[in-house]
This record gives structure tokens, C-alpha cells and sequence, in this order.
């Protein structure tokens, strides 16, 4: 089994992703886009699933980033050949983009651990298999998206509506972030220190940092649970 990784940017890696799949046999494809010289492959021939990363950019930045117009091709040729898809944060929006459909600012930026919600159809989802109704989840977006025809939304928060949909039957959009650690979270807040503040005050890393380790372990048996959902997800 062959995964197409589209990494945007290098220090936001796709992190416990890499390692369920690496332990349940894939080969992984990583373009990092970030890196002089990346290129993206020309289709999605020999690739049995793909998986679209997060980023600091827009999903509407096509003129500064063009590859993200070859994202958004790839992204269609996914879900016209029923390969498995996955997008996280950036890569949901870009889902959304890649149908036509609008992305661009949320209400509120949300940063840090959020309430998620479960809709009807993501109760009854292999994605959410196994899952609590709620649950705490990693964000950190300032955009959202509108839902593409035909897409089913699996999953709402209180600040920002739309956090999970499928689309196609196979191409699977996360508006948070699953794939994180705590070292992640720990160098974001440093590379984005500036950002943090602004949000969250002059005390916003440690408190990030401290609410991160803080939940780390008692989430260990959910975290499992929906990864291993995924992995399965991608295998088809």
C-alpha cells in the first residue's frame, strides 16, 4: 500500500499519522513543498491513498503558492478514482476549494483544545467508529470552508461550525488537527509565538504547552482508536 503525503510546510509533519501507517505496512511518498526543488507527482496513478497536511497558508493563496492548484487537481482525481483522501486543517480547506467551494475567515481563529461534536451522520461513520459523541480536539485555523453538494458533515464545534465532512464516499476533510504531539504543539508555539500571544496573552505558550501535557495521557485510548479508524479509512 502506497500513501501520497502533501506536506506543506517542514516543521508541520504529519506526525502520529506517519507512524500508524508506517507500523501497519505503507510506503510513504512525502512531498514536502516547503523544500527547494519539491514537485508534486503528475496524477494519483500508483497511489493507493493521499493525505493533504496543514499549513500557515490559505487554501485561496493559489498566486503565492501555485502549486496548490495541483493539490487541488490531484484532490479531484482522488475522488473521481475512489482513492482514499485525507485532508487535515489546510487540507479540508483545500477539499472544499477543490470543488468550488468558498474558504475564508472563521468568526474567531481558535487555537488550542476545543469541544467537538459528533453529527448524526458522523456517529454512524467508520471514521468516528468507537468514538464519544464529544470530545477535545487540536486546532489551530483562522479559516473555514463551505461544505461541497453532496458532502455530509460528520462533525460541528461551538466557534467554528463545520469540522468534519465526507465527500464522494472517499475523500475524508478534518477541519482539526489529529496527526499532532506534544513536542509539535511545543515548537508551533514557538514558531508562531508572536501569533500565540496575540490570541492567548503573553502568558499563551506556556498555557498551550501546559494544557497540551496536561490532557496528553488521558486522551492515549481515544487517540488509538480514531487513528487506527484512519489507517483503515485510507486502506479502503
Amino acid at each position: 500500500m502506497r500513501c501520497l503525503i502533501i506536506q506543506h510546510v517542514s516543521r508541520e509533519g504529519p506526525g502520529l499519522l506517519e507512524e500508524v501507517l508506517v507500523d501497519n505496512g505503507w510506503e510513504l511518498d512525502l512531498r514536502c513543498m516547503e523544500r527547494p526543488g519539491a514537485v508534486l507527482p503528475p496524477g494519483i496513478d500508483g497511489y493507493d491513498a493521499m493525505i493533504v497536511l496543514g499549513g500557515y497558508m490559505g487554501a485561496y493563496e493559489e498566486e503565492a503558492f501555485p502549486y496548490l492548484y495541483q493539490v487541488q487537481r490531484l484532490i479531484r482525481e482522488a475522488a473521481a478514482a475512489g482513492v482514499p483522501t485525507l485532508g487535515v486543517c489546510l487540507g479540508a480547506q483545500l477539499i472544499a476549494r477543490a470543488f468550488g467551494f468558498h474558504v475564508g475567515p472563521n468568526p474567531v481563529r481558535e487555537i488550542g483544545w476545543y469541544r467537538l461534536e459528533l453529527t448524526p451522520d458522523g456517529q454512524d461513520s467508520p471514521l468516528f467508529r468507537g468514538m464519544p459523541v464529544e470530545f477535545p480536539v487540536f486546532q489551530w485555523h483562522g479559516d473555514t470552508f463551505d461544505l461541497p453538494a453532496g458532502a455530509r458533515p460528520l462533525a460541528r464545534g461551538d466557534t467554528c461550525e463545520r469540522q468534519a465532512f465526507v465527500y464522494a464516499g472517499c475523500v475524508w476533510a478534518l477541519q482539526f488537527h489529529l496527526e499532532v504531539t506534544p513536542a509539535m504543539i511545543t515548537e508551533w508555539a514557538e514558531l508562531y509565538a508572536d501569533e500565540l500571544r496575540e490570541f492567548g496573552g503573553p502568558d499563551g505558550e506556556t498555557a498551550l504547552v501546559r494544557d497540551t501535557i496536561g490532557r496528553w495521557e488521558g486522551m492515549s485510548p481515544l487517540r488509538e482508536v480514531f487513528l487506527a479508524n484512519i489507517e483503515k479509512l485510507l486502506r479502503g
